[in-house]
C-alpha cells in the first residue's frame, strides 16, 4: 500500500510539472506564485497567442528552466523560444501594459515571416 501511495504521488508530480511551453506557435506565459497578490489581469485578452499560467511553486522545473526569479513574470516564447520578458517591480507589481504586450506578440509574429 504505501509503494502505491508513493507511485500515485510521483506520476500525480509528473503531470503537474508537465505543464510547459509547447514550443509550437506564439505563446504568452504567466509565471507567478500562490503568494503574489499581482497578477496579469489582461493575459487572457491578447490577440494571436496561446495563453498559460504556471505557478513556479507547482511547478519548480519551469521556474528553473526559465530562470523566472521574480513574480509575475510574463514570457512570450515563438515556437518555443524567448523573444520578450516582461518582469514586475520590486513591489511585486506588474507594470506592463496590455498594449506593450501586444505589440511584443505581433512583432514576433512579423519575424516568424
Amino acid at each position: 500500500m504505501k509503494y502505491t501511495i508513493t507511485f500515485l504521488f510521483m506520476c500525480l508530480t509528473t503531470l503537474i510539472n508537465a505543464q510547459d511551453i509547447s514550443g509550437d506557435g506564439i505563446e504568452v506565459v504567466e509565471f507567478n506564485a500562490s503568494f503574489s497578490k499581482s497578477k496579469c489581469e489582461f493575459l487572457d485578452n491578447l490577440e494571436d497567442c496561446e495563453t498559460l499560467r504556471i505557478d513556479i511553486f507547482e511547478n519548480t522545473d519551469a521556474q528553473k528552466k526559465h530562470k523566472i526569479a521574480v513574480v509575475p513574470s510574463v514570457v512570450i516564447f515563438s515556437d518555443g523560444i524567448e523573444v520578450s520578458r516582461f518582469q514586475a517591480n520590486i513591489m511585486m507589481q506588474l507594470e506592463t501594459t496590455q498594449e506593450e504586450i501586444q505589440d511584443a506578440i505581433n512583432e514576433a509574429i512579423m519575424n516568424g515571416f
